[in-house]
């Protein structure tokens, strides 16, 4: 059993670990980002709540339940971002634009390839992680 006090500041640094989670993801230590270092940060705000609050009131704070949605759709982005350019004849993992091509950008985000795919792992992680921590926490208390 946790103390109100821990689960008041659970609930509070759930948002700024969401938010640092997506400094992460935008820019990473390469300037492209990093989708599964932001993913790990974001599984630990959820894993956080679960530990702080309980299974039944992270599900009622957050969308536990569409985890594994979350990480199948992540791990269809990388897959599309990443092979898609072999339909062009071009080899996997081929980012587009070329280097020397003008960038669409995003303030100082540039839009290109290598952010969807970090987007892409960042779901994966992200829905692997917090769906394992329900499955853990339903096999816990026998919530089949």
């Amino acid at each position: 059993m946790t103390t109100i006090l821990t689960q008041t500041v659970a609930r509070l640094l759930v948002a700024p670990t969401f938010a640092v989670a997506a400094a992460i993801l935008v820019k990473g230590y390469a300037d492209v980002g990093d989708g599964f270092a932001a993913g790990v940060v974001a599984g630990l705000g959820v894993l956080l709540l679960f530990a702080a609050v309980g299974a039944k009131e992270t599900h009622r704070l957050l969308p536990v339940r569409r985890a594994f949605a979350v990480a199948i759709a992540g791990l269809l982005v990388a897959i599309v971002v990443g092979f898609a350019p072999v339909l062009a004849g071009d080899a996997p993992f081929t980012h587009h634009p070329a280097p020397e091509a003008s960038v669409i950008q995003l303030g100082t985000l540039e839009l290109i390839t290598a952010v969807a795919f970090d987007v892409g792992v960042f779901g994966l992680v992200v829905g692997v992680t917090v769906g394992a921590l329900d499955y853990a926490a339903r096999a816990r208390k026998g919530d089949w």
